[in-house]
C-alpha cells in the first residue's frame, strides 16, 4: 500500500486529497467523503483500510458542493484507477456519495448517516445506482426516508439497514457514539456491494485452503503467515489461545500450533459459506491426542485417545490476505473423549456429537432424561 496527497479541482476550487493505492499497484476506484470536519487521522485510517481491500482510494479535504464531481474526475485522472467507481461518505459526506450517485457519475454508493438525503432525493430524481443507507438507531428521519425510498424505488437496487441502538457517528472509532458490532456488521455490508459492483473480487477459497494445508500439510510457520495480512489475529474461542499482531502470531504458530498438531490432525469439510470479506467453514477436527496440544488441551499429557469433534471456523479477510480467525468447538466433547470429564456426571457427549452432525439422522435429544415423557403427546 501506498498514499501521497494531491490536489483536485481548479482555481478558488483546489482543495488537497488524500490518495491511498493497494499493493497490487491498481485497483477499481473509491470516493471517500469524511464528515465535514476535516480529513481527519480517521479518514486517512479508512481510505489506508479500503486500499487494502483493493481500491484506489481518493479522499478530499475540501467539504463543499462541487466537491464529488472533482473527486469523480480526479479519481479518473490517476494511473492507478482501472474499472469502476463506487463513492462512500458519513454524514455530509454520505449526501455528498448520494449525490454523486444521483448525478450518474458513478456505478454505486454507500451512505452512513447521512445528513439532509430527502432535499437530494427531491432534486435528484431517481437514484438508479445500486445505493446502501446505514441509518443510526436513534435518526428520527430514517423511518421516513426508508419509506420514502420503498416508495419511490420498489424495483430500484437500494439497501437500507438500521442499527439498533446506535447513535449518529457509530462508524467512527474516534466518536462517543462509536459501536464497534455495528460498524464492522455495517462495514461487511458495504465492502458486500462495493465487491459486488465494481469489484475487486478475489478466489478466497483458495486463500484459506493455502492457509490450511501450510499449517496441517505443508506445517510452516513462515510461509503461514504469507497469507496473512501484516498484523493478523488469531483466537481459538474455548481456550484463548492464538495470537494478535505479526509477531505474536508467528510465535504462536510456529512454537505452539504447527508443532503440537497431532500426527493424524485431518479436517473434514461439512459446510463453507463464502461472502464478500469472510468464509465460515463448518468441519470435523479428527485426532489422535498423541502429544500435549498447546493450542486445545495446554497442560495435559497425552493420552492417546482418538478424538473427533465439530470445529467451526469464522475467517476474516482483508483483500486477498486473511486478516483473523476465530475459530468455536465444544471443549467438553474434547474432554470427554480423551477421558477427563466424566460424561454421566453432566449434559455433555462425546465422539457422537461429531457423528451427527456428520449424518443427521443420529439420534436425537439422548441427553434429555425426559424426552420419552412427550411421546404421543399432540404438539400445542
Amino acid at each position: 500500500m501506498a498514499s501521497r496527497w494531491i490536489e483536485i479541482g481548479a482555481g478558488k476550487a483546489k482543495a488537497r486529497a488524500y490518495v491511498s493505492v493497494p499493493a497490487s499497484g491498481s485497483g477499481p476506484g473509491l470516493a471517500l467523503f469524511h464528515e465535514d470536519k476535516g480529513l481527519d487521522e480517521h479518514a486517512t485510517r479508512l481510505a489506508d483500510l479500503f486500499a487494502e481491500e483493493g481500491y484506489v482510494v481518493l479522499a478530499p479535504d475540501d467539504p463543499s458542493e462541487g466537491t464529488p464531481n472533482a473527486t469523480v474526475a480526479a479519481l479518473k485522472a490517476l494511473p492507478e484507477w482501472s474499472g469502476g467507481i463506487g463513492a462512500l461518505g458519513f454524514g455530509g459526506g454520505g449526501t455528498r456519495a448520494l449525490e454523486a450517485a444521483a448525478a450518474h457519475s458513478i456505478d454505486g454508493a454507500v451512505v452512513y448517516y447521512g445528513e439532509g438525503l430527502e432535499a437530494v432525493l427531491d432534486r435528484a430524481g431517481v437514484v438508479d445506482r445500486p445505493t446502501l443507507f446505514h441509518f443510526a438507531g436513534d435518526d428520527e428521519a430514517a423511518a421516513g426516508i426508508i419509506a420514502r425510498l420503498k416508495k419511490d424505488f420498489p424495483s430500484g437496487d437500494v439497501e437500507t439497514y438500521v442499527y439498533r441502538g446506535a447513535g449518529f457517528g457509530f462508524a467512527a472509532p474516534d466518536s462517543d457514539a462509536y459501536d464497534k458490532s455495528s460498524a464492522e456488521l455495517a462495514y461487511s455490508r458495504s465492502l458486500a456491494l462495493l465487491r459486488r459492483i465494481i469489484g475487486p473480487r478475489y478466489d478466497l477459497n483458495t486463500i484459506f485452503d493455502r492457509h490450511t494445508e501450510l499449517e496441517f500439510v505443508t506445517r510452516n510457520a513462515d510461509e503461514t503467515m504469507t497469507t496473512m495480512v501484516a498484523e493478523p489475529y488469531v483466537n481459538h474461542v474455548p481456550v484463548m489461545t492464538g495470537g494478535n499482531g505479526y509477531a505474536e502470531t508467528l510465535r504462536f504458530y510456529k512454537h505452539h500450533f504447527i508443532p503440537t498438531a497431532p500426527a493424524d490432525a485431518r479436517l473434514v469439510l461439512i459446510s463453507r459459506t463464502v461472502g464478500a470479506d469472510r468464509i465460515v467453514d463448518e468441519m470435523l477436527f479428527c485426532f489422535t491426542h498423541d502429544n500435549e496440544i498447546d493450542w486445545m488441551l495446554p497442560g495435559i499429557p497425552p493420552t492417546g485417545k482418538y478424538v473427533e469433534i465439530p470445529l467451526v471456523a469464522i475467517v476474516r479477510f482483508r483483500g486477498d490476505k486473511i486478516h483473523g480467525e476465530h475459530i468455536y468447538w465444544d471443549q467438553a466433547s474434547v474432554l470427554v473423549q480423551i477421558g477427563v470429564l466424566d460424561p454421566a456426571k453432566y449434559p455433555v457427549a462425546g465422539r457422537e456429537t461429531a457423528r451427527k452432525v456428520y449424518d443427521e439422522y443420529q439420534p436425537s435429544n439422548t441427553l434429555m432424561r425426559r424426552w420419552h415423557e412427550s411421546g404421543g403427546k399432540a404438539a400445542p
